[in-house]
């Protein structure tokens, strides 16, 4: 099948997932072509099955917002006359949808069908769908996309209550390649970061508000007055400043790192003992399941789609937004015992298996072919 994937091209759960949907549909003999304004941060390497073309937007004078959705369908309507595209998979109900939309109307009127799968992604949905002046373009481009995903049934719940939506939404989960999560690292390195009584807790994030940093400290704050532990803060966003001022006024700076943007996520999840999610909401929960895959139980809280994700008792707990007490507690009673943190570490691994992508990409191929088939006969 020849597939074009619109998506962000960002360090954000969206892109990721899409770029790596991509590669792993490009081994399974399907032809992939990324359409984007840049190269997507995963995309190390382009194959004789992986194409990518970039989305230029003309600068003119006489625009104020240089018009990104037009150069998109263009693009798209050309891409697709070019390579013999079949199906646009976009990630991102606008602009994405909107323009795929536009250029399959172009396409049209040229005798030439194509079909649309849209995969809503969260923020598209809960934070610019829901804002009233985007509301009609949010719920035209769901309408009229072939075939519409959600990353969890949170989401699709959401969407379904805040627009009127005439379709149905299939749930595909988000996913991770487990084989990427297979760590070698030595002791020796863990010495690096902490000593040996230790335990050490992450938190990884955009430091958006969203994220509620203030909480994650909190938890460690209560967590470090029991058992000896550091914490690990990965991450750069606007809540970074007052994370560090909130640190300082505990008197916690020589327990608490601040990594900022690292490389080395696969090494720091490698000797955590405990990842902290405690998130006014969650799509899905992209960082809780690749923590998982390094074998790190998680506390986070039960909003969004983190209760589809983080299995509570088994995976990690979930504790109500904002209840930094419970999620204390919790974190406490995993890390107390070692035979107890060895069963949890365990069962975090055990969970993240239902989520590699060799278990979702093949639903995403039976949307495709469904969704080709449905096209077809219309």
């Amino acid at each position: 099948m020849k597939i074009g994937i619109v998506c962000y091209p960002t360090f954000g759960g969206s892109g990721v997932v899409a770029t790596e949907l991509g590669l792993e549909l490009s081994k399974r003999g399907h032809e992939i072509h990324f359409i984007t304004y840049s190269q997507p941060v995963r995309l190390e390497l382009l194959s004789s099955n992986v194409h990518f073309h970039e989305v230029h937007v003309p600068e003119y004078p006489l625009f104020h917002y240089q018009p990104y959705e037009l150069a998109l369908s263009s693009k798209l309507v050309d891409m697709v006359k070019l390579y013999g595209i079949e199906l646009l998979h976009v990630h991102y109900a606008i602009p994405h949808a909107y323009a795929a939309y536009m250029a399959q109307q172009m396409l049209k009127d040229e005798g030439i069908y194509i079909p649309i799968v849209t995969t809503l992604h969260g923020t598209d949905i809960t934070l610019v769908g829901s804002h009233p002046f985007y509301k009609p373009a949010v719920t035209f481009s769901i309408n009229k996309s072939n075939a519409v995903t959600s990353v969890s049934e949170s989401l699709k719940k959401d969407t379904m209550r805040l627009f009127d939506i005439k379709k149905d939404i299939y749930v595909v989960p988000n996913f991770i390649d487990l084989e990427k999560h297979e760590h070698n690292f030595t002791d020796c390195q863990r010495g690096m970061m902490a000593d040996d009584d230790e335990r050490i807790i992450t938190h990884i994030s955009n430091f958006r508000e969203v994220k509620r940093i203030p909480d994650v400290i909190k938890i460690f704050y209560n967590l470090q007055k029991e058992l000896p532990a550091k914490l690990m803060l990965v991450g750069e966003g606007p809540e970074k400043e007052g994370a560090e001022r909130l640190v300082e006024e505990l008197g916690i700076s020589d327990r608490v790192i601040f990594f900022g943007n690292s490389h080395e996520i696969d090494r720091i999840l490698c000797f955590s003992d405990l990842f902290l999610l405690p998130s006014k909401t969650e799509s899905f929960g992209l960082a809780a399941l690749e923590a998982m895959a390094s074998g790190v139980p998680v506390i986070s809280t039960n909003t969004g789609g983190l209760s589809e994700v983080n299995e509570d008792g088994f995976s990690g707990y979930l504790s109500d937004v904002g209840a930094v007490k419970d999620m204390s507690a919790n974190a406490i009673k995993i890390l107390s015992d070692v035979e107890t943190l060895k069963q949890f570490k365990a069962n975090a691994k055990a969970q993240s298996q239902k989520f590699d992508l060799r278990n979702i990409v093949p639903m995403y191929e039976s949307v495709y072919e469904k969704t080709l088939k449905q096209f077809m006969v219309h």
